[in-house]
């Protein structure tokens, strides 16, 4: 059943610059009888101050990693929004996406303590509002890609799944997703002296034509061109403690219809043979984590674009006041609209379908609001 949805994905032509998300011919058109799966934490923000950032990321990460193992693909389009994320996927996956949804949604409730709504969405009807919905892949390693949406239809999906539209109801209490691989064993991410700046940039109001030159030069004034500079990630990758912060969020995924205290048990032993492999560097079975930890660095989603760009970046004091000086004076010019949320770390939420192969996905957020206060400072 995913074959449409892998076959159309694989089929993107795959841009290595990121800076071709600006490039608009660079995009396909999603098809009309397509669907845009969509969801997001509410009271994000509160659950964030009351020091839950690990478990509101999983929530938002949760609906990408359950559609990948119901679909049996990793070619599904995705985006992730720190505390929801958005798919697509074609309309012979509609009830498995439905029911994928609707489990993950009584999930987050059941295991998370939090509430998580979920819509699907017709492409067809975003367009008919006056939206459209394109898609581009952008290599970030050789084994992986991210994607980038823009037309306006990722987030008007969005409105229409908070105003009450097109919901996915929850699932029988009691049910789950496969989430299969679903993690956030690293530790936070800071460098002395930095701060981790989650940052939104969209156009102004009637400055769509205008907005690629203004992104490029933001991109360029962040050090966030073609390659690598600016990112949060070590280039080692990050760093592991033992026990895991994350365990019991993981085993809370994991642990399918077994007991937690024993699921928590099998991860206290698993993931503390891992942290000697790490501190080791010793290869075990096909697994270096020496190699594992880079692609962890490489395959981090901290740049991507829905509709406007969403970044986290390492920034000391001066190059902070340099961007948000840049950024105010194009606001001023109404060029662009952004928010950004300052905080002194950051944190990842991951996937790993296998710990063997290079194919593992890493979903950062800052750790003190992130793009959840990044996107309400916007509005302000």
């Amino acid at each position: 059943m995913a074959m449409d949805t892998a076959l159309f994905t694989k089929a993107l032509p795959v841009r290595t610059d990121f800076r071709a998300v600006l490039d608009d011919a660079a995009y396909k058109p999603v098809p009309a009888d397509w669907l845009i799966a969509v969801s997001d934490v509410v009271g994000s923000r509160k659950a964030i101050a009351e020091g839950r950032y690990k478990a509101v990321n999983m929530a938002g990460v949760a609906m990408i990693s359950a559609l990948m193992n119901a679909l049996d693909t990793k070619d599904l389009p995705f985006v992730f929004g720190g505390d929801g994320a958005a798919a697509i996927c074609a309309p012979t996956d509609r009830a498995l996406a439905a029911g994928t949804l609707a489990e993950t949604v009584t999930w987050v409730a059941d295991e998370l303590g939090l509430v998580l709504r979920a819509a699907l969405v017709p492409v067809s009807v975003v367009r008919q509002d006056g939206f459209d919905v394109y898609v581009q892949a952008t290599q970030v390693s050789e084994a992986v890609n991210n994607y980038a949406f823009r037309g306006g239809g990722i987030s008007h999906a969005e409105a229409l799944m908070k105003s009450g539209k097109h919901a996915i109801e929850p699932a029988p209490a009691g049910s789950r997703p496969d989430l299969a691989g679903l993690s956030c064993r690293w530790t936070p991410i800071r460098t002395d002296g930095q701060n981790i700046v989650s940052i939104i940039i969209e156009a102004g109001e009637n400055a769509v034509e205008i907005f690629p030159q203004k992104a490029s030069e933001f991109l360029q004034l962040a050090g966030m061109g073609q390659h690598r500079p600016g990112s949060p990630m070590p280039v080692s990758g990050p760093g592991t403690a033992w026990p895991p912060n994350g365990l019991d969020l993981e085993a809370r995924a994991s642990r399918q219809n077994a007991s937690l205290a024993l699921y928590k048990a099998r991860l206290y032993l698993t993931t503390f043979f891992a942290w000697i492999l790490f501190k080791t560097g010793m290869v075990f079975a096909g697994f270096d984590p020496n190699r594992y930890r880079q692609f962890t660095s490489l395959n981090t989603d901290y740049r991507k674009f829905q509709d406007g760009l969403r970044i986290t970046v390492s920034l000391g004091e001066a190059g902070l006041k340099k961007l948000t000086d840049f950024l105010e004076q194009r606001r001023m010019a109404k060029h662009l609209r952004y928010g950004l949320c300052v905080q002194d770390s950051a944190v990842l939420t991951c996937y790993v379908p296998s710990v063997t192969s290079d194919a593992h996905f890493h979903f950062l957020d800052g750790a003190g609001g992130g793009y959840a206060q990044a996107a309400t400072n916007m509005k302000a």
